[in-house]
């Protein structure tokens, strides 16, 4: 965890022992901590400082945490909160989130859990202002660029903000998906209830469902107590589901069924329950191959697919780049200390022609590193990664082979994924064995 000096915590517990625990974790970490052991306290502190994210009891004499959350939520907008229990309860956790609360931690609770907690938070925070800069940057929702294919994405947003209908949002991975989700909910009549993004593709299929639904005690070996899944938690709000084309056949069926129905089943439970949710899926995959391929449901696709919202890749955004760059570079330049360096021509034109297969994530990476590692103010061409620098220099003609070009891209995903082959077929979408075959090509 970063040293957060300039983040503000307040700290909301009855048992002095407790306040004092959680007071001295943070602080060690670098964070500015207030405390109050009551909500009386706490409101006259949030009154006077500026405070960035709560962490509150559940249980206090006269007024409880969930109280502190419903004067939060209506008084101080963009604040975060978490919410600590010695006393956990499906029903406790969900009216708790439906409030407001951001993370439910249960006692006992290790500091790593504290602490992701607590970064989990602060890029909830991020995002939130990032979202509400549309006040100075008129229906850019937060996302930043100026090329007209990013514009069609604004436009596509604020159809989506006006209706409650599902959103299959397709992009290449680190173009944004979960910001464009973040966007609709958060300036939808939802927004005062749970965004809840969810990685379909990075939860085993053994664990999704009770991931997804929630479970009771009892319902499995290991199901000690009632735990409710992200359905029940996002329950008024909207629900992200992300790598929606890596669920199972099986997996997709239940899906379907919460769509149709409106409710879900947790594993082991008798009866039936009701959500009112909205749903946004994401996928860097064709979905209407996968169908014609019998690895997802035509129905479901038609129940996903209301309304599509298509995410240009960085390579296809022109300025937009230098845009980005710009941001990332001043972003990171604040963030440390130093005068915010300038990229040359030379340079601008070498992330201009460079393919990004990692998209804006991967040119966000690499404006932190040029920040860190350049000691100069003008960022030049040797200053940059390897593979940029080979593509300022190589000759991009029209007559160059579909071989040249697959063998380019190859090498720059190689080059992101530092030679990681499993995590550039991955990005490339085909398995290993293709792309070993497909490196022994060009031997």
């Amino acid at each position: 965890m970063k040293n957060f000096k300039n983040i503000n915590i307040l700290v909301v517990d009855d048992s002095p022992d407790a306040l004092e625990m959680v007071s001295r974790k943070l602080k060690n970490k670098g964070f500015n901590v207030y405390k109050a052991t009551d909500v009386g306290a706490a409101l006259n502190i949030l009154e006077h400082e500026t405070i960035n994210l709560v962490i509150t009891d559940y249980k206090m004499p006269k007024i409880s945490g969930l109280e502190l959350i419903k004067h939060i939520r209506s008084n101080f907008r963009h604040l975060i909160v978490i919410m600590i229990t010695g006393y956990p309860t499906i029903d406790g956790a969900v009216e708790a989130v439906k409030l407001g609360a951001e993370e439910y931690l249960t006692k006992p609770f290790t500091d790593q859990e504290l602490y992701d907690a607590v970064e989990k938070a602060l890029h909830k925070i991020a995002t939130k202002q990032m979202i509400y800069l549309d006040k100075q940057t008129p229906n850019s929702y937060g996302i930043i660029g100026e090329s007209e294919c990013i514009k069609d994405v604004f436009r596509s947003i604020e159809k989506s903000i006006a209706i409650s209908a599902t959103v299959l949002i397709y992009g290449e991975s680190g173009t944004g998906k979960e910001l464009v989700a973040r966007a609709i909910h958060y300036n939808s009549s939802r927004a005062s209830a749970p965004f809840v993004p969810v990685n379909c593709g990075a939860i085993p299929e053994s664990l999704l469902e009770s991931e997804l639904f929630g479970f009771v005690k009892g319902a499995f070996t290991g199901a000690t107590e009632t735990r409710a899944g992200f359905f029940i938690v996002a329950d008024g709000g909207t629900i992200f589901l992300d790598e929606i084309g890596e669920t199972s056949l099986s997996m997709q069926v239940k899906l379907l069924r919460v769509l149709q129905d409106k409710q879900i089943s947790m594993v082991g439970a008798k009866q039936l329950r009701k959500v009112d949710i909205r749903i946004i899926t994401a996928t860097n995959k064709s979905l209407q191959s996968l169908v014609s391929q019998g690895h997802f449901r035509e129905d479901l696709f038609y129940r996903l697919n209301v309304i599509n919202i298509q995410i240009p890749p960085l390579r296809e955004r022109g300025d937009d780049i230098i845009i980005l760059s710009n941001h990332f570079l001043d972003k990171y330049s604040q963030e440390i200390g130093k005068n915010t360096p300038t990229l040359s021509e030379n340079a601008m034109n070498a992330l201009k022609r460079y393919s990004w297969p990692g998209n804006v994530r991967e040119l966000e990476n690499t404006m932190q590193r040029l920040v860190v590692m350049t000691d100069h103010n003008l960022i030049e061409s040797p200053d940059l990664p390897e593979a940029m620098r080979f593509c300022v220099q190589k000759d991009k003609g029209i007559d160059r082979s579909l071989h040249e070009v697959e063998q380019e891209h190859i090498r720059n995903v190689l080059s992101y994924t530092q030679g990681n082959k499993t995590r550039a077929a991955q990005i490339l979408g085909i398995d290993r064995k293709t792309l070993r075959n497909k490196l022994d090509q060009k031997k």
